[in-house]
């Protein structure tokens, strides 16, 4: 069966780019981003790996590691690598995990037989620091990944975390959010001191609490 939200991102251990993790001890206390590519040497999936390196700093800022993995093996992964970074303009900074023996996309379930039986699709995985899945989204292989909008998914995932709100469609951080609909006015009220719109019972906007 394929990973819900809520389920425990599972546990492993392999060979990466930066020596043998085990996936659990490695996120310590972090955010996790673990996201496939199909395979080394590619051209979207080069793009990709440079967009990430790019956006460490991002990444870093919200408590989020990110490791990538394919099928290929780690000597694969090294030679690629210069390229990444050659023609992106960046440096990989972070760990690739080499699967060949499929033991990680299968339990994650990257493969996804309909499109190819061979190599893995553009799965992402955001995984929170209680190592459950909080988000899961799935890619072709023909279409590059936007990864702004990774950062701005963990923004909300991190912001409703700590209170009672979600975030409206386009959200962006440091824009108005929706009170929980089982918070009566009286408790918003005292919740949320900043104040709020009521546009409708059911829906109240509320300036982001941690700005």
């Amino acid at each position: 069966m394929a990973l819900q939200l809520g389920d425990e991102a599972p546990d492993f251990t392999a060979e990466t780019t930066q020596g043998t993790i085990s996936f659990h001890e490695w996120l310590g206390d972090s955010w996790g981003v673990l996201f496939s590519h199909p395979k080394d040497f590619t051209p979207v999936c080069t793009t990709e790996l440079g967009a990430v390196a790019k956006l460490a700093d991002e990444f870093a800022r919200r408590n989020t590691k990110v490791i990538a993995v394919s099928v290929d093996a780690v000597d694969s992964h090294n030679e690629w690598v210069p390229d990444i970074n050659d023609t992106q303009g960046t440096s990989v900074n972070f760990p690739i995990i080499a699967d060949p023996d499929r033991k990680v996309a299968g339990l994650y379930g990257m493969i996804h037989p309909n499109a190819s039986d061979t190599v893995t699709v553009r799965s992402v995985f955001v995984i929170g620091p209680d190592k459950k899945v909080k988000l899961t989204i799935t890619y072709p292989q023909s279409t590059g990944r936007n990864f702004q909008e990774i950062l701005r998914v963990i923004d909300s995932l991190q912001l409703t975390s700590k209170y009672s709100v979600s975030t409206p469609a386009d959200w962006q951080e440091g824009q108005d959010v929706i009170i929980s609909p089982a918070i009566d006015n009286e408790a918003a009220k005292e919740k949320f001191p900043k104040g709020f719109r009521e546009l409708r019972p059911y829906l109240r906007l509320t300036p982001q609490p941690d700005k």
